[in-house]
């Protein structure tokens, strides 16, 4: 890893040269600034706060143990996050317990892709209803209830603003497929949000108890 790499800076190379050296406080400040990205990753494909934080904790780990075939290829905090995801992810495939489905019954078009429904009253949330706790909520329930493809960019880009090329790189996917599914996962969660304007949230409709929030 050379300090010239343009992916990362000048304090960076040299915290992960002493890191590499066998300087834990340098490796913990390279950590500290990137734990909540690579909490809500995890959390949003895990959708369990405890297992969120035990996949960050082996992420951790690998990425310490692996620092010195860390090549600089992204930055330190991209990097860290793409570790966090897959061991998630293969938390998630061993995990035998029913998982969430989610919300309502989507449509599909002929090759599978989510079809959004017309909703004649859609229409601008007015951003004093933001602050409703019942809006919080239901959004952490629709966040959840996405499928799992969906979820991740929406989490990466919306919530933690990382730049397309940055969530590309860390999902392995192109940044067209980032954006195609970024989209989609808006489009889901208008639809899941829209029937709740009129109060719903408050009075539990079925489909914002399927899942719930990490």
């Amino acid at each position: 890893m050379g300090a010239t790499n343009p992916n990362i800076d000048s304090a960076e190379a040299e915290l992960i040269v002493r890191a590499c050296e066998g300087d834990k406080e340098a490796f913990y400040s390279l950590v500290r600034p990137c734990e909540r990205a690579a909490y809500s990753a995890a959390a949003a494909i895990l959708n369990n706060s405890e297992e969120a934080e035990e996949a960050v904790q082996e992420a951790v780990l690998k990425a310490l143990s692996h620092l010195s075939g860390f090549r600089g290829e992204a930055k330190f905090s991209t990097w860290l996050v793409k570790i966090t995801i897959n061991e998630a992810r293969l938390r998630l495939r061993k995990d035998r317990r029913h998982l969430y489905e989610s919300f309502d019954e989507q449509v599909k078009s002929e090759d599978g892709d989510y079809i959004p429904k017309d909703f004649a009253d859609w229409r601008e949330i007015p951003s004093e209803v933001l602050q409703r706790k019942e809006l919080r909520e239901a959004l952490e329930r629709a966040i959840a209830s996405l499928p799992l493809k969906y979820r991740e960019v929406l989490i990466l880009r919306d919530v933690q603003q990382l730049r397309i090329e940055e969530t590309a790189q860390i999902l392995g996917i192109t940044e067209g497929s980032v954006k195609t599914r970024l989209l989609r996962a808006r489009l889901q969660l208008r639809d899941a949000l829209a029937p709740g304007i009129d109060g719903s949230w408050c009075t539990g409709k079925p489909e914002y108890q399927k899942v719930r929030p990490w």
